[in-house]
């Protein structure tokens, strides 16, 4: 690998072979979220989330600081997003014409932020500490599962996601939406020391994907790939809100009360040079 140094913040780790320039990045300077940027995600398959909040990410020290804690009774943490899933936004009730009842199953749609393709991503972080949440550097198409070719309608990948401290699952790249028609595949994994920050990336490439942890292939997945623009996530999620009863485990009603953080350095995306 070779490093691209950004001042007053850590270089970031490039694949070798490969003549890059940076296209996008977030150092998380100054004290406040930049908006232009992102924006919280706050709904989820047509649903407001309970334990999502608007007011879960801190920016400080070159950081953004994403925190759990409670707030209104619930459990809650912050994802935030470059762009939009078209199937997130609750349906508002509509009328196709002046008198019938015909409902498009979608909301409001809102314009991206900032989609893109192809290149080297890459989030410099530092994992939660303790148990009951959980984080995800990953990449995602405002139309997954509008077809079923990822080529026209795109997929999920997952670049890093912590379910518990120091451990990364393996990275997932998801087609087909999250229905019937969802595929998964699969590749790497390890664990990390959680008390430190590492870098996660991908190569987006036209025929693979390629996996890196702190500048090491953690290996490829050749299926599925997109061939259309999608937007950036950094996430973090109490555990729980998924199950049945939508209650938050008690290992995150603890980890609520503690201060825990999960840290962002910085997110760049790079093109390749022509």
């Amino acid at each position: 690998m070779k490093k691209f140094e950004v001042k007053d913040h850590a270089p970031s780790l490039l694949p070798d072979g490969y003549d890059f320039e940076l296209v996008w990045s977030d150092e998380f300077d100054g004290d406040t979220l930049d908006t232009s940027k992102w924006d919280y995600r706050l709904c989820m398959m047509g649903k407001r989330h309970p334990a999502w909040t608007d007011k879960g990410v801190k920016i400080e020290n070159g950081c953004a600081v994403f925190s759990i804690f409670e707030e209104n009774g619930e459990i809650v943490s912050s994802q935030l997003q470059t762009g939009y899933n078209f199937m997130d936004q609750p349906v508002t009730k509509t009328m196709f014409g002046t008198w019938d009842h015909l409902q498009w199953p979608i909301g409001k749609l809102h314009e991206n932020k900032y989609t893109h393709k192809y290149g080297y991503y890459e989030c410099y972080c530092k994992l939660q500490q303790l148990p009951g949440w959980w984080s995800a550097f990953w990449i995602q198409s405002p139309i997954i599962g509008a077809s079923l070719d990822p080529k026209l309608t795109g997929s999920e990948v997952d670049v890093m996601e912590s379910f518990k401290p120091g451990e990364v699952k393996p990275h997932n790249v998801f087609t087909g939406g999250y229905g019937l028609d969802m595929q998964r595949r699969q590749t790497g994994g390890m664990m990390v020391d959680e008390t430190k920050f590492h870098h996660f990336g991908v190569l987006w490439l036209p025929d693979k994907y390629v996996f890196y942890v702190d500048g090491v292939e953690d290996g490829e997945i050749t299926e599925n790939v997109s061939a259309i623009e999608e937007f950036i996530l950094i996430s973090t999620e109490v555990r729980g809100y998924r199950k049945e009863d939508h209650l938050p485990t008690a290992e995150a009603r603890a980890t609520a009360k503690t201060g825990d953080v999960f840290l962002v350095d910085h997110v760049r995306v790079f093109d390749i040079k022509k």
